[in-house]
């Protein structure tokens, strides 16, 4: 049955209407999780699927495994944003986002991952002296955390 649309007003407002649920519905499709960002190439499958829940999705605050320290970077988010590791240990972070991030401290130089690409990962060494080290995202500076070291 067809739709008669009276005024130009009625018209745009379903347009944008429609325009808005194709545009979700993209986003929503373009966010496989699967990396390989850059190609510009069309592949009916993700370059690498996504990567399962890391075992230590325990709260927050908690301190992980010895040896298995790892943060992860999904929509605009560290996870977890607040970590307490030992003093020396080795932090991996993967970027499983669809733009680069960084995971650098505030202050002091104390680590820096450098630029990681969607679906890569860095890793570096925590700080030796014991305290709080804040960081961010110098790319999305609104991407913030804490790195405590004990």
């Amino acid at each position: 049955m067809p739709f008669s649309f009276r005024s130009g007003r009625t018209r745009f407002a379903v347009a944008t209407a429609a325009f808005s649920v194709c545009l979700t519905a993209l986003t929503g499709c373009s966010d496989s999780g699967g990396g390989g960002g850059g190609g510009g190439g069309s592949s009916s499958a993700p370059a690498t699927p996504p990567s399962p829940p890391s075992a230590s999705a325990s709260p927050a605050s908690s301190a992980p495994p010895a040896g298995q320290v790892k943060v992860s970077i999904k929509d605009f988010k560290f996870r977890p944003a607040a970590l307490t590791v030992a003093a020396g240990a080795k932090i991996t972070v993967t970027n499983n986002d669809t733009t680069t991030h960084t995971m650098t401290a505030t202050k002091g130089k104390a680590f820096d991952t450098g630029d990681i690409a969607p679906g890569k990962s860095a890793t570096f060494t925590a700080p030796s002296k014991a305290g709080g080290y804040p960081y961010d995202c110098t790319i999305h500076p609104f991407m913030t955390g804490t790195l405590t070291v004990k």
